[in-house]
C-alpha cells in the first residue's frame, strides 16, 4: 500500500533512510524510526519486512518514554492516577511507548547516517512534552551504531525510559539453531500480563550465561544483572558454524528483553534482544526510572556488530 502527496508515492511506513558503508548497508523508516534492514557483508542480521506493513510484533522500532508495558495503562503523578491509553486490549496495558505509530522525520542524512527526531506531546497519561530523537550510523568495521536522545522541551520534570526492539538474526541461518548468549544473573519474574513482581536468580533454561539454544527456549522476559565486558553490555547469536551477531549497549541499558516467538511472519522462529533503560512498569515500581528536568536531555548508545 502506497500513498501519494503532492506527487510523491511513500510507503505505508513512510520515507526510507538508506545507509551504505564498506559491505554494510541499513534501511531506518519514517514509521517508529524503525530499523527494517540491516546487512553486512551481505548477510542479513535483523527481521526485516515489507515497507508496506507496520512493524510485526514491533519489529524494529523505538521505544519512549518507557519501553515494553505499563500495568493497566495506569500510574500516579503527585498523588493523582494518571490513565494512559490502552495499547495492549488483550492485557489492558500500555505498550511499547508513545511513538509506535508515529512518524519520525529526517533532520540530517548523510549516505553513512541519519538523524530522525519525532515529539512526544502531552496527552493522556502523560502531561509532558518532549523530543526524541535517534542518530544510526555505519562504522568502517560494517557495525551499526544507535545514539538514542530524549529532551524535556516542557515546563515540568518528566519520568521516561528509553529502549529499542530490534530482532536479530544471522542470514539464512534458522533461528532456532542459534544458541543465544546473555551475561546476565537475575530475571525479573511476571504475572499473567506480564508485569514484573520481582527478580528472580537465572537458573535451568533462563540461564543464558554459558548459552542456550534458541530453539529450546519460551522466553519473553527481561533480565538484569548483567555483566560489562570492556565497558559494554554484549548479547549474542551464534550459528553452528561459528559466526555471530551481537547487540552491544552502553550500561545505561541495564535490562535487555529477550523475545523468542513464532509469530513473525516468514519465520518458524525469531528473536528480538531489547536494550532498555528500564524495565516493564517503571512508571510504578520505580526500578530504573529517571526524570529529565526541563531544558534537559539524556543520550545511550547501544548498536549490532556481527562477526562472519
Amino acid at each position: 500500500m502506497t500513498f501519494r502527496t503532492r506527487g510523491t508515492s511513500l510507503p505505508a511506513t513512510g520515507a526510507q533512510y538508506r545507509l551504505e558503508k564498506g559491505n554494510a548497508a541499513a534501511v531506518v523508516a519514517s514509521l517508529g524510526g524503525a530499523l527494517r534492514s540491516y546487512t553486512a557483508a551481505d548477510t542479513q542480521l535483523v527481521e526485516t519486512y515489507p515497507d508496506e506493513s507496520i512493524p510485526p510484533s514491533a519489529a524494529g522500532i523505538l521505544l519512549a518514554p518507557w519501553a515494553n508495558r505499563i500495568a493497566g495503562a495506569r500510574w500516579e503523578l503527585d498523588g493523582h492516577e494518571q490513565q494512559l491509553d490502552v495499547t495492549e486490549p488483550k492485557l489492558q496495558n500500555a505498550i511499547h511507548g508513545l511513538l509506535r505509530n508515529t512518524g519520525y522525520t529526517a533532520v540530517e542524512h548523510a549516505a553513512d547516517s541519519v538523524v530522525l527526531s519525532a515529539e512526544i506531546f502531552p496527552q493522556h497519561g502523560y502531561p509532558f512534552h518532549l523530543v526524541h530523537s535517534v542518530r544510526y550510523s555505519l562504522d568502517d568495521d560494517g557495525g551499526l551504531r544507535v545514539r538514542q536522545s530524549l529532551a524535556n522541551v516542557g515546563a515540568g520534570k518528566a519520568p521516561f525510559a528509553l529502549g529499542a526492539h530490534p530482532f536479530l538474526r544471522l542470514g539464512e541461518v534458522p533461528s532456532e539453531d542459534l544458541t543465544l548468549r546473555v551475561d546476565a544473573d537475575t530475571r525479573l519474574s511476571t504475572d499473567a500480563s506480564l508485569i514484573p513482581t520481582g527478580q528472580v536468580a537465572v537458573d535451568g533454561a533462563d540461564d543464558l550465561r554459558g548459552g542456550q539454544r534458541v530453539g529450546g527456549l519460551d522466553l519473553d522476559a527481561a533480565f538484569t544483572g548483567l555483566t560489562a565486558r570492556d565497558g559494554l553490555y554484549r548479547h549474542e547469536l551464534t550459528a553452528p558454524d561459528g559466526r555471530s551477531v551481537q547487540l552491544w549497549a552502553e550500561q545505561e541499558f541495564g535490562y535487555v528483553h529477550v523475545f523468542v516467538t513464532d509469530k513473525l511472519p516468514g519465520r518458524a522462529c525469531a528473536v528480538a534482544l531489547e536494550p532498555m533503560t528500564a524495565p516493564a512498569n517503571c512508571f510504578n515500581s520505580g526500578d530504573g526510572l529517571r526524570w529529565l528536568e526541563p531544558g534537559t536531555e539524556f543520550s545511550a548508545e547501544w548498536g549490532i556488530r556481527a562477526a562472519l
